[in-house]
């Protein structure tokens, strides 16, 4: 049997960093005071149309879809922030006295798109959901969050990308104007482009095929086209990035790929020599409006979503990948009787109970083909067991660095070595 293609196996001594990463993603969000929400990994396929947008490349191209049976049709999903808000609707965290509402996730994403470096069919992802707030200053708390969780893993060669899509007045502006401008070159794009041009114009600049045509660069901005209202709520985000010390660029033509952002939109990017063309390690923005979509009351929103395996490339790229701790405490090497088998078993729970990482030979192999194991498992110390140490009630104790070995009673070797451990901790 194969793997299926856009997938992977995380194996052992791989998947330790996985669960570092997870863990520091949780201690940052805490810190921000954001609380964890896991959600179905299927739901049903109107969700992600009506919130992700009919004619995004998601929607069209790229979703997995379940056999139908019945009259349901469910999707595995395709992005995070679409489930958390009916998640949000359904269980009616609006009506919570703690408001805004502040979210995060872990988990996988299923995407049909041809697999490259750092994208896969099956990703992981970790995002940020903040609902019930449409003031400027929780914009800057999740690109700082954002920032904060690239800069904790020792990345440096970061760049912020901020725009403005605006409010519905200004976008309308704006998408008549591209309509305008694109419309008498429409035949020379791509038939993506040409559809879109009718729909949602905004995605045509947001068009990888396209991207060089010369009518890309003269395209209106939005920013020509933001009413007073959407100027003064972007310039206010750009002040509290400002007082936090972020730098950023302003790049009016960053639109994101999915229909309900508006107002702020950004991307976090490697600027780190060798990393690849595609560049972006992060992507979020704002979605007033998204939560009214999937039937639930008015309710501001902005949040983020991070790739796990991009962010996995950044940190191999830049050599500051985790250090992965595959040692383990103690081995017992035991070769005798059967009460020395008792003996060994008893002791190994005995270890374990007391939160060491211990383990034991299981297959019957001499004491030098148990040391060999000890050697590779990197064990701290081994156990030495034998009908004469069972007789006299205590183990040899060995450090597998030093040498040194010692007698100690059998009643208190898990006692020693929890207190030779935190000994070397200090």
């Amino acid at each position: 049997m194969k793997l299926p293609r856009g997938t992977f196996d995380v194996l052992p001594g791989t998947v330790e960093r996985w669960q570092y990463i997870e863990q520091q993603l949780r201690d940052i969000s805490k810190r921000y005071n954001y609380k964890e929400i896991r959600t179905p990994i299927f739901e049903e396929t109107e969700l992600f149309k009506r919130g992700v947008g009919e004619t995004t490349d998601i929607v069209q191209k790229e979703m997995f879809m379940l056999e139908k049976r019945g009259k349901d049709q469910l999707t595995l999903r395709p992005e995070g922030t679409a489930a958390v808000v009916r998640s949000f609707v359904t269980n009616k965290l609006f009506g919570s006295p703690n408001q805004p509402t502040k979210l995060f996730y872990i988990g996988p994403m299923f995407r049909y798109e041809r697999p490259q470096a750092g994208r896969f069919r099956q990703l992981h992802q970790y995002g940020v959901e903040a609902l019930g707030s449409e003031q400027p200053a929780i914009d800057a708390e999740v690109i700082s969050l954002a920032m904060s969780i690239y800069r904790s893993f020792g990345l440096k060669h970061l760049k912020l990308v901020i725009n403005t899509l605006g409010d519905n007045e200004s976008r309308a502006a704006h998408r008549a104007a591209l309509v305008d401008h694109f419309k008498p070159v429409v035949h020379e794009l791509c038939q993506d482009c040409q559809n879109r041009l009718e729909t949602n114009p905004l995605r045509v600049l947001d068009c990888k095929v396209d991207r060089d045509h010369p009518s890309m660069a003269t395209a209106p901005s939005i920013l020509d086209y933001l009413n007073p209202a959407s100027k003064a709520y972007f310039d206010e985000v750009l002040l509290h990035l400002d007082a936090l010390g972020i730098e950023y660029v302003v790049d009016p033509t960053l639109v994101r790929g999915i229909d309900y952002y508006n107002h702020t939109a950004f991307e976090i990017m490697s600027e780190a020599e060798g990393f690849g063309a595609i560049t972006t390690l992060c992507g979020g923005g704002r979605y007033n409006g998204l939560v009214e979509q999937i039937g639930g009351p008015a309710t501001p929103g902005i949040g983020f979503g991070i790739g796990i395996e991009r962010l996995l490339m950044a940190l191999e790229n830049e050599n500051v990948l985790p250090a992965v701790d595959d040692q383990i405490d103690v081995f017992i090497v035991a070769q005798g009787s059967d009460e020395v088998e008792k003996t060994a078993t008893r002791l190994l729970q005995l270890m374990r109970l007391e939160g060491l990482v211990a383990d034991r030979d299981y297959l019957g192999r001499k004491f030098k083909g148990q040391f060999k194991a000890a050697d590779r498992l990197k064990a701290r110390y081994t156990v030495i067991l034998g009908d004469e140490e069972v007789e006299r009630g205590a183990a040899a104790l060995k450090n597998m660095a030093t040498g040194e070995q010692t007698d100690v009673p059998l009643s208190a070797v898990a006692d020693t070595i929890v207190a030779k451990l935190k000994e070397e901790a200090q």
